[in-house]
């Protein structure tokens, strides 16, 4: 989680990622966020985001974005 924390730091420092739940609803991650976002985690990760999973629900918090790397990471 660490990791995934640092990334959303880097993206855009002024957003509380530990509280936050409504990073995409509340418009606070754009497009060019998100792609940079899952550009980030595959590296960092491992993991391919499909396309059918950049979901707000996926999306809105760092817990939310978290849980979708660990369901991609399960063998």
């Amino acid at each position: 989680m660490d990791k995934l924390m640092n990334i959303l730091g880097e993206i855009n420092p002024d957003i509380d990622f530990e509280t936050e739940d409504a990073l995409i609803d509340g418009g606070m991650l754009d497009s060019f966020d998100i792609v940079t976002l899952v550009a980030e985690i595959n590296d960092a990760y491992g993991v391919q985001i499909p396309a059918e999973m950049l979901t707000s629900e996926n999306f809105n918090s760092a817990d939310a974005i978290f849980a979708l790397i660990q369901r991609l990471r399960e063998p």
